[in-house]
């Protein structure tokens, strides 16, 4: 396999894995964090060869760009560095509002070019859509800080098709990130075709789906944090996934790899996606997660694992 693939039409090279850094300062997702883990994280990955990350303002909120931020900068690498952000959250008191007006995402940006110590930002995201901007404005002042040199690609995140539509009505956006696994495959149906057509590329987040598809779990488990909301993992979907993701260990087992290694590799067969960015929360499992770039599916193997998730 490749070990640089352009994103989309962008003319930005990446390593096919990137690096999702939720976990990285995201004190408001996960707890426990340890922020000189996380900082050691990144260092890790950036020296092994990993050069998209992939963070957000609201990871913190703030702290995990400025843990990227510090290291990127301690590492004297930000030319070699692929850096996605993404923004929209907006806190007024206590609450978090969403935001595209073009004021707030101007003012989120540098507010993130600050954090990130850096002037500019790779490919900056819209986070999420709010109910109120037209999105193809929304994008359009993002092309207009891209003409000022201070963002060089375009995204959009979490947004229908029909905003996606909308938001690329002049042919700005370059990359769509949402919700792509084997088991929430919906993305399938509309988006894929539209980015595909449109060049656009399409980075799937949860890509093993909350750990179900890395092969770790078993019918005993118990979950008492944000998973004991997903169906996948509940009652008799459980089960069956459970069984399903057996029938990816025999193919990892012959090829002598891990089940997660054959996942991630089949998304990179699929037309839409040049990239995926499985998160870590400790530095091996970045260099476990590269191990992804050796496998190698056959014709038969992609066919039989797409059959399986139906």
């Amino acid at each position: 396999m490749k070990k640089q693939t352009q994103l989309g039409k962008t003319g930005i090279y990446v390593n096919p894995i990137g690096l999702g850094t939720n976990a990285v300062g995201g004190h408001n997702i996960y707890p426990n964090l340890d922020d000189k883990a996380g900082k050691e994280l990144v260092r890790k990955a950036i020296n092994h060869g990993v050069n998209f990350i992939d963070t957000a303002f609201i990871y913190g909120p703030g702290r995990s760009e400025e843990l990227v931020g510090e290291v990127i900068k301690e590492t004297g690498k930000r030319s070699d560095i692929i850096l996605a952000t993404k923004g929209a959250h907006k806190f007024v008191g206590q609450d978090v509002v969403i935001d595209n007006s073009p004021h707030f995402l101007k003012q989120t940006v540098e507010e993130s070019l600050n954090r990130l110590q850096t002037d500019y930002i790779d490919l900056f995201y819209i986070h999420e859509p709010d109910e109120n901007t037209p999105k193809y404005e929304a994008v359009g002042t993002l092309k207009q800080l891209k003409d000022e040199g201070k963002i060089r690609a375009i995204g959009v995140s979490n947004f229908s098709i029909e905003q996606l539509k909308e938001a690329n009505k002049d042919g700005y956006v370059d990359v769509y990130q949402g919700e792509y696994n084997l088991l929430q495959r919906s993305a399938e149906k509309e988006l894929f075709p539209y980015t595909t057509k449109n060049n656009i590329s399409f980075i799937p987040y949860f890509p093993l789906a909350a750990g179900i598809l890395a092969g770790k779990y078993n019918k005993d488990m118990v979950f008492n944090d944000f998973r004991s909301n997903m169906p996948y993992l509940q009652g008799e979907a459980f089960a069956q996934n459970l069984e399903n993701v057996e029938k990816i260990r025999e193919i990892a087992h012959a090829k002598q790899t891990d089940v997660a290694h054959v996942v991630l590799a089949w998304y990179l067969t699929r037309d839409s996606i040049d990239v995926v960015i499985p998160g870590a929360k400790r530095a091996e499992q970045v260099l476990d997660n590269l191990k992804t770039l050796d496998v190698v599916l056959t014709a038969e193997e992609i066919q039989e694992i797409d059959r399986t998730f139906q």
